[in-house]
């Protein structure tokens, strides 16, 4: 089996890890405007060799991990080098925006909208690490789409990967990770460039940083330069879910002005539901 990835950074390079051990004669290929990016991938075992598209007609399945932007501009040049038994699949944050992007396309069948619900907030090569996806929810928009041979060719590696699928509108997914993964990002960037911002001595920040803090600015570590297309890509859904924030951060605001402790704690007590809905996480 011939794997090959574009983009080689945190999802592709652990699913490399994966791939791996689960299919030890398995050919991984990987394509990257950076040659460094290949360079380090190579040192830690992550590809076997460099390819470019057009490298990439006769390899069993194509995974695009790159920023959202350059997915919908690549994608259908990708599907234009693929053979006919080649599956392509991305794992973007956005969803629309992609499928769309080769909605008309004549190997459109041969595509497959995905998002693992998976990461960490480091990215490159070296983020790369093993059982990422172990448990994870992968989500599938349009199958239907999807050539049944090529759908069951995925299906099997995500069980294999012991995944969880999920099958959704590319509309609807786009506006729930508003809620669930963009807004958490924001908020995260937000906080830590407020802490920093009143904090001038910067080693005060990491002297009294607890496990609190440490955990809610996690996010902040990620990388920008994946982070904005995604927040433009799906402004309409993230702005919608910016109001409603906003909206809360301004009411729990007026009622400290007004010291309304029972509403306050009434409030953080119906909040405190999210304990059980998340339990299982």
């Amino acid at each position: 089996m011939k794997v090959s990835f574009v983009g080689i950074g945190l999802m592709n390079g652990s699913l490399s890890l994966d791939l791996q051990r689960l299919y030890p004669n398995v050919l991984l290929e990987g394509i990257s405007r950076k040659e460094t990016t290949l360079d380090r991938a190579m040192a830690l075992g992550l590809i076997h060799q460099k390819g470019t598209l057009d490298s990439i007609e006769n390899t069993d399945m194509v995974f695009v991990s790159i920023p959202v932007e350059a997915i919908t501009k690549l994608l259908p040049q990708i599907l234009d080098k693929v053979g006919e038994n080649t599956l392509v699949v991305d794992f973007g944050s956005t969803k629309t925006a992609i499928c769309e992007a080769v909605a008309t396309h004549p190997k459109r069948d041969q595509f497959l909208a995905a998002h693992p619900i998976a990461g960490t907030e480091f990215s490159g090569p070296d983020a790369a690490i093993s059982n990422l996806y172990d448990g994870k929810t992968m989500m599938l928009c349009e199958v239907a789409h999807t050539r049944p041979d090529l759908l069951q060719r995925a299906e099997n590696l995500l069980k294999e990967l012991n995944m969880v699928v999920r099958h959704m509108d590319p509309i609807a997914h786009d506006r729930h990770i508003a809620y669930v993964s963009h807004l958490s990002h924001i908020t995260s960037f937000m906080l830590g460039k407020t802490v920093l911002e009143k904090e001038t001595d910067e080693q005060n920040i990491f002297d009294m940083a607890g496990s609190g803090f440490a955990s809610t600015v996690r996010l902040a570590k990620s990388s920008p330069e994946m982070w904005m297309p995604i927040f433009i890509q799906n402004k309409d859904n993230v702005l919608e879910t910016l109001n409603e924030y906003i909206s809360n951060l301004n009411a729990f605001k007026e009622k400290l002005e007004a010291e309304a402790v029972e509403e306050l704690l009434a409030d953080m007590k119906d909040i405190n539901r999210i304990k059980s809905i998340l339990k299982h996480k």
